[in-house]
């Protein structure tokens, strides 16, 4: 079999480590789904695995040429489930209409684009097992009082629960990245729609945590410039609330604007 070389462009960083590969696929509760979606499967060491599970069917997702060369050879039985496309323009109706699951080592220049594109299509994504910077997995996980806590964090947590499941280092891919890894999974809760506009409740997130040193009275004026509005939660800064208290302010913003 040839050697695919990871593309820097790309964020490719290779698991070498097949008893990671396993335990990461292990994860995967894979519990009311009958379809798994692999991003970046790259050289196809955690496809062997997920191959191997045979109560849902594994798909793949690639934008590297000659991965999917290499994956065509490696596991033919595949076909058309090995869908050469960039996962940030895939079109998930067009392929699944019953919830799935994502699996994969995310590039780790794009897995906040990922998670986006996951969090838009989130009455279909049941599970994700994932490895990611370590970084970004303390933030996806952490709670509302931490310094890690962010955008993310909330937007993630609205809609599924986090569970940081183990770090990897850097000896155990090709090649090396600069930083630690981790494995997080996340499951989707129980909210099918949030009580508030989703598309003001993004905005007033993003908005509070990109001036997140300012009190959300002063980060919020470009939403709400309002003197009659001035609920007690404005004093606080973005890190100190709650997802439960961002939904309320959203809320509150929402039929304030309506008055």
């Amino acid at each position: 079999m040839p050697y695919v070389k990871p593309k820097k462009s790309l964020g490719q960083h290779f698991l070498k480590d097949k008893n990671i590969a396993q335990k990461i696929v292990e994860s995967l509760r894979a519990e009311g789904m009958k379809k798994v979606l692999e991003i970046g499967p790259g050289m196809g060491v955690l496809t062997q695995f997920l191959l191997e599970r045979k109560e849902f069917e594994t798909y793949l997702i690639e934008i590297d040429r000659e991965s999917v060369v290499y994956l065509e050879e490696a596991f033919p039985a595949l076909g058309e489930k090995l869908i050469y496309q960039d996962f940030l323009k895939f079109d998930f109706p067009e392929y699944f209409t019953e919830p799935l699951g994502i699996i994969g080592n995310f590039p780790y220049n794009i897995s906040s684009q990922i998670f986006f594109r996951i969090i838009e299509n989130k009455n279909l994504v049941k599970e994700v097992v994932c490895m990611i910077q370590k970084e970004v997995a303390e933030r996806i996980s952490s709670g509302e009082g931490n310094k890690q806590y962010g955008i993310l964090s909330v937007l993630l947590q609205a809609f599924y629960d986090i569970d940081y499941l183990f770090t990897v280092g850097e000896q155990v891919f090709s090649p090396p990245p600069k930083v630690k890894s981790a494995v997080i999974r996340l499951v989707r809760n129980q909210v099918k729609k949030l009580p508030c506009d989703e598309a003001l409740f993004l905005r007033v997130v993003k908005t509070g945590f990109n001036q997140r040193r300012k009190t959300l009275r002063n980060s919020l004026r470009s939403i709400i410039d309002d003197p009659l509005f001035e609920p007690e939660i404005l004093k606080k800064r973005p890190e100190q609330l709650s997802v439960a208290q961002f939904i309320y302010l959203t809320s509150a913003i929402e039929n304030q604007l309506s008055a």
